[in-house]
């Protein structure tokens, strides 16, 4: 086998770049979905304004897990990554919203925000996983 063809693929290869975008897409999706409904359950305004002050330590703490599962070369859209990316949603962004934001940090907020993130961050990683695999077996 020659060094050709063990060779990961670069990050800047267009296939494993779209694939990264798309990732990263679906998690903000996935943390606006999380502050929208929400925000809707304890009946506060849908504004874009609101949304976003809600949502930007969670934002923040995405980034982080993006940076780490990037500097580690994660596959993005591995269960690895998904891990990183919910790790660092949930361990800076609670604190972000807690002691910059000002905002509460209940346990059951904290609760079911961990398990909100957890499902459809690291979940949806799963779930797509084994879709490929089933797929893949046939």
């Amino acid at each position: 086998m020659t060094s050709q063809q063990t060779r990961q693929p670069s990050v800047t290869d267009p296939v494993r770049s779209r694939q990264a975008a798309r990732s990263l897409l679906l998690d903000v999706v996935a943390v606006l979905v999380f502050v929208a409904v929400g925000r809707r359950s304890h009946g506060e305004a849908d504004a874009l304004a609101g949304v976003g002050v809600t949502a930007w330590p969670f934002l923040a703490g995405l980034a982080v897990g993006w940076a780490a599962l990037l500097g580690l070369r994660l596959p993005p859209g591995s269960v690895g990554a998904g891990a990183v990316a919910t790790a660092g949603t949930i361990l800076v962004g609670m604190p972000l919203r807690h002691f910059v934001a000002g905002e509460g940090t209940a346990l059951t907020f904290v609760v079911v925000a961990t398990c909100f993130v957890t499902l459809f961050v690291l979940g949806r990683r799963v779930l797509t996983g084994w879709v490929a695999r089933r797929l893949a077996a046939r």
